[in-house]
């Protein structure tokens, strides 16, 4: 358990390295809860040598969430009762419980990787962000993010339209962005809009970015 600046307490999946960290990434889940898939992308980062920790961001609203990915209105029903300051509360204490272990960087998919494009504006002690076409990203373009960002979105994604995505691009030329081939959700391959190709790229890149930020 984690306790936020607010006390509230909340679980956390966390997978630990073979040996020494190279720093910590903290997973932020999609609407469906720290779920299967979010669980076995966290255990992939501790395999690539940090402290991977995934908090459940849900259980300010209901404990244990965990979702088949069919299950999207209950994802979305329990997604708009999270604030994004109740969000950042969790996050913040998320990253000091790992930050022992080095710097941290964080990864988000869907609604996580909108969590994580906020995140790199307003939560404390991170040396890096990573969204995975963060649905809402698109409504705050605005936001001036703190720490390098190297964003991912898909081509065919109509939650996340390409044009839209080129406009927060164009805002944010400091900032990494690609586009891949794919659909919304390109990453889960428990999904149908699964894309080995684009998922492959997109972590490899994604960890050249963590070693060179975080270790």
């Amino acid at each position: 358990m984690i306790t936020a600046s607010d006390g509230h307490t909340f679980d956390a999946y966390r997978a630990e390295p073979s040996g020494t960290p190279r720093g910590a990434i903290v997973v932020v889940q999609e609407i469906f809860g720290v779920n299967h898939h979010i669980r076995n992308v966290t255990d992939g980062f501790a395999a690539d040598g940090y402290v991977a920790i995934a908090p459940a961001l849900f259980d300010r609203i209901e404990r244990g969430v965990d979702l088949p990915y069919t299950a999207v209105p209950e994802g979305r029903a329990l997604k708009v009762q999270i604030s994004v300051e109740m969000a950042m509360k969790d996050l913040d204490a998320t990253i000091a419980a790992v930050a022992p272990a080095g710097k941290v960087g964080i990864v988000g998919y869907c609604w996580g990787g909108f969590v994580t494009w906020m995140a790199s504006a307003h939560a404390d002690g991170l040396a890096c962000a990573v969204p995975y076409y963060g649905g809402g990203m698109l409504e705050n373009m605005d936001i001036v993010p703190r720490v390098p960002v190297m964003g991912h979105f898909g081509a065919r994604d109509a939650i996340l339209p390409v044009d839209k995505v080129n406009q927060l691009i164009a805002k944010h030329p400091q900032q990494q962005f690609f586009i891949y081939e794919a659909d919304h959700g390109f990453n889960c391959d428990e999904r149908g809009s699964y894309d080995e190709a684009a998922a492959k790229l997109a972590r490899e890149r994604t960890l050249a970015f963590f070693r060179q930020h975080v270790g």
